[in-house]
């Protein structure tokens, strides 16, 4: 669907529109669900993220402001802030979420694949970045990774992980923006 259309129902939605909203969720939910259920890796805990980050996109419509990016743009960020909630919630009550076969001691040279939903230009702006930079950026915001978190799993140093991300996003901001 083109960003206009999701304008269109995203406006619709923000005035009461309830048959906006199901159509933006016709739309959108099945990438917003593959997104959740990525970070989160449980069905269950994503399909609930999915369920929340909807109701607070049918609250919070009026909200969207297309000066700081696409409908989908802001519809992620709510979803993956959603899930960096659920994360940290079942971090703090100790359940386990990542499996013991993640757990890093080094950075291995093999980066995690994760489908960027066929965006070319994401994919190749992430291609374009170091190893070290792509991993560390993935567990930090697919993965729901603290800086201290990647300290602890990788032991590499606060300064280097934070230089990896920095240098990293500046990349990809620059990469993106040609």
């Amino acid at each position: 669907m083109q960003s206009d259309e999701l304008l269109s129902l995203i406006s619709a939605t923000a005035q009461g529109d309830k048959k906006a909203f199901a159509q933006l969720y016709e739309e959108t939910s099945s990438k917003l669900f593959a997104i959740s259920l990525k970070m989160l890796t449980n069905r269950a805990h994503a399909e609930e993220v999915l369920q929340d980050a909807f109701v607070k996109i049918w609250h919070n419509a009026s909200e969207y402001n297309s000066s700081k990016g696409s409908v989908i743009s802001w519809m992620i960020s709510i979803v993956r802030y959603r899930c960096l909630d659920v994360l940290r919630y079942n971090k703090v009550r100790k359940e386990e979420i990542l499996s013991s076969d993640e757990s890093l001691n080094t950075i291995s040279e093999e980066f995690i694949e994760v489908d960027y939903d066929s965006d070319t230009k994401l994919v190749n702006c992430i291609e374009e970045l170091e190893v070290q930079q792509k991993q560390v950026i993935h567990l930090a915001y697919y993965r729901g990774l603290s800086h201290t978190e990647l300290v602890n799993q990788t032991s590499i140093p606060l300064g280097t992980i934070k230089s990896w991300i920095r240098r990293g996003l500046q990349q990809l901001q620059r990469c993106l923006s040609l």
